[in-house]
């Protein structure tokens, strides 16, 4: 259901911000696609990492051409379908493998169990954090800057590209909510928690956009509260969605949305949109005949 909810919420995205109302084969929409987030997207960059949120063995990847290859997935995760439709020939590469000319179609900086905060997800082991992520993504412009030419030639190549952001799952899901190894959940209230949260991730974004980032997909979380891991350990029945996990993400998504439209005001040459993936969510669970019978069995 996660990945359904993802791929709804990425071709929101990019309908957004395509110029054209139609798709057709030609050359790609966009010169470039960036992508930050965590395992819904990784496409390989935990392969090396000493952790134990890897994906690079069977079963996953039992439908992809390659066999696995990192994605959590059974074949192509959102992106991959997200790039196909933008025209481009190939997948966006990982940034463990992407090499030479390759970045200038795009890189994806994913990394499974990955947070907003630094300390997220560290009970598994390595990990590639937002932080992380940006410093990678601060390498690759410098590479771009040497293929272009110059900083103003590489400026106006990466203000066309789309960057699409999903982050914050974690820093619930593998920490506040796991005291066991964290101690956010006896530091902060939700509502703190949510605005240390946003405070921290509207810094990591103000940075992408002082390297070069103007056309920004901002995708909030979804209902961890319902997730399997979440039904099976703290429902009282197994199928009843865990409200006080369901709220804290409310409280994130609704300041992530606030955020969207300060980043609007104040950078007016950028263009940020904000996908309601908790809606989207509840909405398939309440309505998935209006999805077609897949949908409707998945539900």
């Amino acid at each position: 259901m996660a990945s359904v909810l993802m791929h709804w919420c990425m071709m929101c995205a990019v309908v957004v911000f395509l110029s054209s109302g139609c798709w057709v084969e030609a050359d790609p929409q966009v010169p470039c696609y960036f992508i930050f987030g965590d395992s819904l997207v990784d496409n390989g960059n935990n392969n090396g990492i000493a952790s134990l949120a890897r994906a690079n063995y069977l079963p996953y990847g039992i439908d992809f051409p390659q066999g696995p290859t990192g994605r959590f997935s059974n074949g192509k995760t959102t992106v991959d379908v997200i790039a196909e439709l933008l025209g481009f020939d190939n997948y966006i590469p990982p940034y463990s493998s992407a090499r030479g000319d390759d970045i200038l179609q795009g890189v994806n900086y994913a990394s499974a169990a990955a947070g907003i905060r630094d300390e997220t997800g560290q009970q598994l082991g390595g990990r590639i954090t937002m932080n992380g992520q940006l410093t990678n993504y601060q390498t690759t412009v410098s590479q771009v800057v040497n293929i272009l030419g110059d900083e103003y030639t590489a400026a106006n190549y990466l203000s066309k590209c789309i960057y699409s952001l999903g982050l914050g799952s974690n820093d619930y899901l593998n920490n506040y909510f796991m005291p066991q190894y964290y101690s956010t959940s006896r530091q902060y209230t939700p509502e703190q928690y949510a605005d240390v949260l946003i405070q921290q991730y509207a810094q990591q974004i103000r940075t992408l956009y002082n390297y070069g980032a103007r056309k920004v997909v901002l995708i909030g979380v979804g209902q961890i509260g319902c997730s399997p891991n979440e039904l099976a350990q703290n429902s009282p029945d197994g199928t009843t969605c865990v409200e006080r996990i369901n709220y804290a993400n409310r409280l994130f998504n609704d300041r992530l949305r606030s955020l969207v439209g300060e980043l609007n005001n104040n950078f007016p040459d950028g263009r940020f949109i904000y996908i309601n993936a908790y809606g989207i969510f509840q909405d398939l669970i309440s309505s998935p005949s209006s999805y077609g019978t897949y949908f409707q069995y998945l539900v």
